[in-house]
């Protein structure tokens, strides 16, 4: 039995994880789970999945899951805190840690997986966009294995030779197009994009995701994270990377080789799919997806994206290839941005205001070496800025 952590369980790539390893209880059995606040959602997957331990952000949050389980045979462990998430991904019973944490508040558990040497299924791209010398370097020393659950990074993993890690260029490999779909607001007149609601940006044409990732899609952040994520990813330059604007999302990457051949992965936009592949990897099994109808597909459309109106795109490529500390300032003020919008304190456009005037105001430098302490510290002065940059745009 193959013992599995998930972080942040109740999210939609937890629950989507869990929906897969459910499907397959002869091969999975769930050592830990982990939610934010929602003690009803976890108390839930804690009787069906029945692990060992369950972790909250905090102690009041763990003190209602103890009392939601109360009437449970044999409850788990319930913990608290962050330090409590770095403990369940790394217990030495735990082979596969399934890292869905959304945003930085993910990082330290899934560098805790790194280090251990876990099967590390990485659904959380801002681990790598933050700190993704550290994580590699980490994964690369344990022995770790490090699986992409993002539907694109999935897709180009499964279409690069196994040798790619000697270099994409020793293997023939000419350049990685990632996709998009463009998210909700791919027609919309660009003058109408200020009055945009959080409900209309969370409206994805083809996925169901949380809202922040939603959001992010909305500004084609997510692909700009994308890219950085892939650089790590795949040992690649930001130049050997190109963007696809592909409204179906059917196609969810592509890799072009020297000799002119383009290997693509298709399926439907369902997450369970890379997540079955990160599972059963370099096996194969179900995953509960439907298979895909080509004949209902009928066309495949492909357009460049618009910088004009994907400003968060094109301040994203320039952090890629500024590189030193502007991915952690670029993350973290995305995060506070996109958390001011979902609040209704900013609009939908100012968004990308904010991330432009925080990076202005706090420039990108080179890394020190210092650590993970370094990153946190670049992380935390980030967000206080861009905080004031979110107050100022009121």
């Amino acid at each position: 039995m193959i013992g599995i952590t998930v972080l942040g369980s109740t999210g939609s790539i937890g629950v989507s994880t869990l929906d897969v390893v459910g499907r397959h209880p002869e091969r999975f059995r769930v050592v830990g789970l982990t939610a934010n606040r929602d003690a009803e959602g976890l108390a839930a997957q804690c009787r069906r999945h029945q692990p060992a331990h369950a972790v909250m952000a905090d102690a009041s949050a763990a003190a209602r899951l103890r009392e939601l389980l109360a009437d449970t045979p044999t409850p788990p462990e319930v913990h608290a805190g962050p330090e409590a998430l770095e403990t369940v991904a790394a217990l030495p019973d735990v082979d596969y840690v399934m890292a869905a944490i959304v945003g930085a508040a993910g990082l330290l558990p899934t560098l805790a997986a790194a280090r251990a040497g876990k099967r590390l299924m990485l659904a959380n791209k801002e681990a790598l966009v933050v700190s993704g010398e550290i994580l590699m370097r980490a994964a690369a020393d344990s022995g770790a294995t490090l699986l992409p659950i993002d539907s694109e990074h999935n897709a180009v993993f499964q279409c690069l030779p196994a040798e790619y890690s000697r270099g994409l260029g020793e293997v023939g490999v000419e350049r990685i197009l990632l996709t998009a779909s463009g998210g909700p607001f791919r027609d919309l007149p660009i003058e109408r994009l200020a009055s945009v609601t959080p409900e209309q940006a969370c409206a994805h044409p083809n996925w169901q995701m949380g809202r922040k990732i939603s959001v992010d899609s909305a500004t084609m952040m997510n692909k700009g994270l994308e890219l950085i994520e892939a650089c790590w990813l795949f040992g690649t330059q930001p130049e050997r990377i190109q963007v696809v604007v592909h409204p179906q999302s059917v196609i969810h990457s592509l890799v072009q080789y020297v000799d002119g051949s383009v290997l693509a992965q298709l399926g439907n936009p369902d997450m369970r799919t890379p997540i079955a592949h990160a599972l059963a990897w370099p096996e194969r099994m179900s995953s509960g997806v439907v298979p895909l109808d080509l004949f209902a597909v009928r066309r495949l459309d492909f357009e460049p994206p618009g910088l004009d109106r994907f400003p968060c795109l094109r301040l994203a490529s320039e952090t890629a290839r500024a590189g030193g500390t502007g991915p952690v300032i670029l993350n973290a003020a995305n995060e506070v941005a996109v958390a001011a919008f979902l609040d209704r304190r900013i609009g939908f456009v100012e968004i990308a205001t904010v991330v432009a005037r925080t990076l202005d105001d706090l420039p990108p430098e080179p890394l020190s070496g210092a650590g993970i302490e370094e990153l946190l510290d670049v992380d935390r002065r980030a967000r206080r800025i861009a905080e004031q940059n979110v107050s100022d745009s009121v």
